[in-house]
């Protein structure tokens, strides 16, 4: 149950990461990599859940962190809110969201029967092209304590996504 947990968690922050940085991003595919406590200290995943990832664009390294092909549509990059719909599905919403110049910050409140706690993101933007946030969530997940800070930078790959689909198409559906 806390491997399922925590790669959940990974993948929200993954959406969460890339809803928030949206709006100054380029649209295209974009290389995301999250270095993670969690990850450093999470048991080996089943087969079956690293090949489920590996079709959402994830792939996972031994040190601690996780890879990412992410596709920002244009409407996504125009759009000036983070993306609910990773964060929904988790019983999460992002709130007091605020930008300043090239940095954002946010509060992160999950309240529902699978996640509850708080977390913290806050961003800057190097360019349009590149992004580094990092994240912070204390609270349970399916009635497991969590506590995860990650650091996640993103970097625009092309213009053109491929088979990649958009980060709110490729969070898993309730």
């Amino acid at each position: 149950m806390r491997t399922t947990a925590s790669s959940a968690i990974l993948l929200a922050v993954l959406a969460c990461a890339a809803g928030s940085a949206a709006a100054q991003m380029k649209p295209g595919l974009w290389e995301m990599t999250m270095t993670s406590d969690a990850m450093k200290n999470m048991p080996k995943l089943p087969p079956e859940q690293v090949e489920q990832m590996r079709k959402m664009g994830v792939s996972i390294p031994q040190n601690g962190g996780i890879a990412s092909k992410v596709c920002i549509t244009k409407e996504m990059a125009e759009r000036n809110q983070t993306p609910e719909t990773g964060m929904n599905q988790m019983g999460c919403q992002a709130k007091n969201h605020q930008r300043t110049g090239n940095s954002y910050s946010m509060d992160i409140v999950c309240n529902s029967t699978d996640m509850k706690g708080e977390g913290k993101a806050k961003g800057t933007y190097a360019s349009n092209q590149s992004f580094t946030s990092t994240y912070d969530f204390k609270g349970t997940m399916h009635g497991q304590p969590v506590t995860q800070r990650s650091e996640t930078s993103g970097k625009w790959l092309s213009a053109d996504c491929g088979n990649i689909k958009p980060v709110a198409e490729a969070m898993p559906r309730k």
